[in-house]
């Protein structure tokens, strides 16, 4: 009987591992609408394109049907082009326990014509956030789209625009500091109105005369773990099972070449760091901020 157990346990790891495998990305497929937001918002084309809109009479946000630990979550977004100044698209991982819960954030703050977005950093672990890093974007983010992915994984978490490295996170647990590693998190994407404090902290309001402000997405795919209880804890982060090849070793840490990616960007681009804002936090800074970053 013991020996009917390990076996049945076996088939349903290895029904996961093939479930990973074949998740349907389409947003008709593997996301819904949260309830009362605006109308104009739909899944377009084959399924596989979305726009979200805002007007005064409501904002707009998705998330996923799914709950994912570990992989790696990519969206092509068109950020909403002109005069967005107090607008904001999220694009973002989050747990559902609010109390504790885990968050990674991509948010895009807009701004008045001719002025460029703010790509909005953040990770919010065991409910606790203030993490942020800001940078400019080196392209015109409304033109076109472009491809934002959050790699996540049991030792670090990176940031990428267009396959370049703009953040990492890494996990520092051993030393009593929190990672998120045990929560499961949904995928979700948001259009909403934060002119008390999205653009110039607040100086510059939502022009309405713009509206409807439209965001664009396509091609969600979500190359994770997928969540199907308790059990996912040691199986998204087991580092033996072929399938997990986020869990690999070209995946633990920033290779050379990506090294020098990110030290451009941070370099050129990036225009806030929280762990250099002594100011803000009178100088008790996260105990992340003195440890290698990656």
């Amino acid at each position: 009987m013991a020996r009917l157990g390990v076996l049945l346990m076996a088939v349903f790891i290895s029904a996961i591992a093939l479930e990973q495998s074949f998740v349907n990305a389409k947003f008709s497929k593997s996301i819904f609408f949260n309830s009362g937001g605006n109308s104009m918002s739909a899944i377009l084309g084959d399924g596989d394109d979305l726009q979200l809109v805002l007007d005064r009479m409501a904002g707009s946000r998705i998330q996923s049907k799914r709950d994912f630990l570990f992989g790696s979550i990519e969206m092509l977004i068109k950020l909403v082009p002109g005069n967005s100044a107090g607008v904001v698209t999220a694009y973002y991982l989050s747990s559902s326990n609010w109390t504790i819960h885990d968050e990674i954030d991509f948010e895009f703050l807009g701004n008045a014509s001719g002025q460029p977005y703010i790509i909005h950093t953040n990770i919010y672990t065991q409910g606790i956030g203030n993490k942020e890093q800001q940078f400019y974007p080196w392209f015109d983010p409304t033109d076109d789209y472009h491809n934002y992915t959050i790699h996540w994984n049991p030792t670090e978490i990176v940031w990428y625009v267009d396959s370049l490295p703009i953040r990492v996170f890494r996990n520092y647990e051993k030393e009593g500091i929190a990672y998120p590693s045990q929560q499961a998190m949904r995928v979700y994407s948001s259009l909403w109105d934060a002119d008390n404090w999205a653009t110039c902290g607040g100086l510059l309001k939502t022009n309405w005369t713009n509206a409807p402000f439209i965001a664009r997405f396509r091609q969600f795919r979500p190359k994770a773990c997928l969540w199907v209880g308790p059990i996912s804890t040691s199986q998204c982060a087991n580092n033996t099972d072929p399938a997990n090849w986020w869990t690999s070793p070209v995946y633990q840490q920033l290779g050379y070449a990506q090294l020098g990616q990110l030290k451009w960007v941070q370099d050129n681009y990036m225009v806030y760091d929280y762990c250099k804002d002594f100011k803000r936090f009178n100088g008790q800074m996260g105990p992340e901020c003195s440890k290698p970053q990656f």
